[in-house]
């Protein structure tokens, strides 16, 4: 009678958990990669509609001309709906008890957040990526040094991680995927386009000028774009943080980082200890 040796039990850290369980999150994509769409898709239909149907109605001060003015904005975008993704696939374990799976184990409880925290930073670098080729094909390119652009691309990717702790706000306070998308939609969209991330905010009126270059989108975008060297001119009145687009950028990443990733740990604390 032969008896089966038990497996050797391996002490892991942090990391190795959280890292397995980003893996876990990849091989779902691999398994459904139309959950690939919103970064790949979606940001090249917006890239060519904005840049050939709607880009010879809108005028840019800038001689890269609009495309180039435009790609920063859906980057923009893009890396803002990571908390869109975030919140939607977190509901989505929660509701199927695949978060108590993973807890049941022997694995620090923080592992499921930084797990899905980099899997999704991930997620949102491929869209970066995509529509960097997009636009190399359209004709934008970037203007400056290696070290600049390179900080437009991390200063991006900063924000996507702050909006990543949004997403595991909502998704923890959230009891359904439909809800997630409600929320989120109502949310995400206004802020994103009520911005200058697809047009000029000097021919907005007044109030609207106002709000749009005060929205956090709107310094992130126009960092990008002085980074870039596909910046315009500012036009009479602008708001301060257009003036000082990349400390008030860096400014709202650690703020929203440092008030929002306490509220979404609590909250996943509470919704996983019913």
């Amino acid at each position: 009678m032969t008896t089966l040796e038990r497996p050797e039990i391996r002490e892991t850290g942090l990391w190795g958990q959280s890292w397995s369980i980003a893996r876990r999150n990849f091989l779902h994509i691999k398994r459904m990669p139309e959950m690939l769409l919103d970064v790949t898709v979606q940001p090249v239909m917006f890239v060519l509609l904005f840049a050939f149907v709607f880009g010879s109605s809108i005028d840019v001060d800038t001689a890269a001309g609009y495309r180039a003015f435009l790609l920063a904005g859906i980057m923009a975008q893009t890396v803002a709906f990571a908390s869109f993704t975030v919140a939607v696939g977190l509901t989505a374990d929660l509701e199927k008890g695949i978060v108590d799976r993973m807890r049941s184990l022997p694995i620090s409880p923080s592992a499921v957040l930084v797990g899905r925290s980099m899997s999704s930073l991930v997620h949102a670098s491929i869209g970066l990526v995509v529509m960097s080729l997009t636009g190399l094909l359209i004709g934008w390119r970037i203007h400056t040094n290696l070290v600049e652009a390179a900080f437009g691309y991390l200063l991006l990717l900063g924000w996507g991680f702050a909006m990543i702790w949004i997403g595991i706000w909502v998704g923890s306070a959230m009891r359904s995927v439909e809800a997630v998308n409600g929320v989120m939609f109502a949310t995400m969209f206004p802020i994103t386009f009520l911005a200058n991330t697809f047009a000029p905010t000097d021919r907005m009126p007044p109030v609207l000028r106002f709000v749009a270059e005060w929205n956090p989108i709107s310094a992130l975008t126009q960092s990008v774009r002085v980074l870039w060297g596909n910046d315009q001119p500012l036009a009479p009145g602008a708001a301060f943080p257009m003036h000082h687009p990349i400390p008030f950028t860096i400014g709202w990443i650690i703020l929203i980082t440092a008030v929002v990733a306490p509220l979404a740990i609590r909250a996943f604390q509470r919704r996983t200890a019913d």
